[in-house]
């Protein structure tokens, strides 16, 4: 089962950065369709490619995150229950999910190259290129990105773990909703990670592909967004465990 959850969380991860990573593309790169800077499209077009991608994972529980993981295995929370077992929380699973999250990451962020590969080939400037796969902060200070990390990620790790206990029944729609919200507001000061399959995937798939006049992929910041997340997923958990 846990096989099953690993590809599961591979091919929904993946679709999540696929349809995320084109949506920075789309806006970005020169003489597409949708080029132009647009905050309210970045957040709408992450929200649904959650939207989607839950879909696509249910097999596993649609964690799609580490941070998700890490938030189930503090409070002691299934990862998954269906009709084929479930799939108790110990850090060897979590292990197993995770995995499957940076390879998904890793692989939607490279496809969505592969869409969009004669615009990138037009070229970009180096940051903005860089922004297309990886998240950067408008005003660098390490200690405050960390912050506003564990911020976003702690609201939404704290929604998915108490989503259950209220009574709207609107499923992967609401946590889109959720993810937008995050994004319109919160999002601003760095780019929103909130995940850090999100961001470390990508940010390696920057690393890797011939993507004309680029730079570095901006490591000394790296961190942050996998650092900042866990954080935040930790505290929500350590909460939801004092709530119940």
């Amino acid at each position: 089962m846990l096989l099953d959850a690993f590809w599961s969380e591979v091919l929904g991860t993946g679709v999540l950065l696929l349809l995320g990573i084109a949506v920075n593309a789309n806006i970005t790169l020169p003489r597409t369709k949708g080029h132009g800077n647009d905050w309210l499209l970045t957040s709408l077009g992450w929200g649904l490619a959650v939207f989607t991608a839950v879909f696509v994972a249910f097999r596993s529980g649609a964690h799609l995150n580490p941070a998700v993981t890490l938030g189930m295995l503090v409070v002691g929370d299934p990862f998954v229950t269906t009709d084929a077992g479930t799939i108790a929380p110990s850090v060897a699973a979590a292990g197993v999910y995770v995995a499957g999250q940076l390879v998904g990451a890793f692989a939607g962020a490279v496809l969505a190259w592969v869409a969009f590969k004669k615009h990138f080939d037009l070229g970009a400037e180096p940051g903005a290129m860089l922004g297309i796969f990886a998240t950067g902060p408008a005003v660098r200070s390490y200690p405050w990105n960390l912050v506003t990390e564990a911020i976003g990620t702690f609201v939404l790790v704290t929604w998915v773990l108490l989503q259950d206990q209220t009574p709207a029944e609107i499923g992967p729609l609401a946590v889109a909703l959720v993810v937008v919200a995050i994004g319109a507001g919160l999002g601003g000061p760095t780019g929103y990670a909130i995940n850090p399959a999100r961001d470390l995937g990508p940010r390696i798939a920057h690393a890797v592909l011939p993507l004309p006049g680029k730079r570095g992929s901006d490591w000394r910041y790296a961190w942050v967004p996998v650092v900042g997340p866990c954080t935040g997923a930790v505290l929500a958990g350590l909460l939801v465990l004092a709530w119940r």
